[in-house]
């Protein structure tokens, strides 16, 4: 997904003060328009870390409501419920919820009497296991997943996840550098809509440099980005400066 816009926080508020309400970790909407689909996906991504019977028991329960709370805000007045977005929640724990010692639970209607049949409501709750050790599951989610369980250097194993422990690392360390980082990564992402690739190594240096040179981000978080010290990053500007 290149085109969303994320919420974090986001809520929802009940319909007057004697009913519940939902505060939701990350709400991540996908732009229609910009992606030329027919349809928008929503997503709310949540963590849990209180393996509490109680509220494990309850966890479906909770995702129902998550899911009936979106929907209700969702669908404006006079529009057909052909355009209800189809809504994804995804629970990421350190506990298995089902017991069956699974990374991915993937929940969906169906008809009991025809299993097979063709239902789809839109409504898809995953719940993710960060321990498990069944399932067939994508490489880059395994890794995602032993990262969040263990988020260290070692448990970065691509490009994508050393990029996120350097923004963690940052976070950690100082509040300042984090502000740095995440006014890089808007504007990655601003390029990103605009149609530029960020993957593309001599595009996201001239962008880094550019930040620099606006005053907009450190040389720290400049050289982090690009995983070189910061004399090295000196080198690079000058040979730039001076067309070396």
């Amino acid at each position: 997904m290149k085109n969303v816009r994320v919420t974090p926080q986001k809520v929802f508020y009940g319909s007057n003060t004697n009913t519940h309400g939902a505060r939701l970790d990350v709400y991540i909407e996908e732009d229609a328009d910009e992606l030329k689909v027919s349809e928008e996906s929503l997503f709310d991504i949540e963590t849990e870390k209180k393996n509490d019977k109680i509220l494990v028991e309850a966890l479906p329960r909770r995702v129902r409501f998550y899911h009936s709370k979106i929907d209700s805000m969702s669908l404006a007045a006079g529009v057909g419920y052909e355009k209800l977005k189809k809504i994804y929640v995804i629970m990421i724990m350190p506990f298995d919820p089902f017991g069956e010692n699974h990374m991915i639970y993937t929940i969906r209607s169906r008809c009991e009497e025809l299993p097979d049949m063709p239902y789809d409501d839109g409504a898809r709750t995953i719940f993710l296991y960060t321990r498990g050790k069944l399932g067939n599951i994508p490489q880059q989610l395994r890794e995602l997943l032993e990262y969040m369980e263990q988020t260290n250097e070692e448990n970065a194993a691509n490009d994508e996840l050393r990029e996120i422990h350097r923004m963690v690392e940052a976070v950690k360390k100082d509040e300042e550098v984090s502000k740095d980082y995440m006014k890089a990564y808007e504007k990655e992402q601003m390029l990103l809509r605009q149609g530029r690739e960020e993957g593309k190594g001599e595009e996201r240096e001239s962008l880094l440099f550019e930040l620099l040179r606006e005053g907009e981000i450190s040389e720290k978080v400049a050289a982090a980005k690009l995983n070189i010290t910061q004399e090295q990053l000196r080198e690079k500007i000058e040979n730039q400066v001076y067309g070396q």
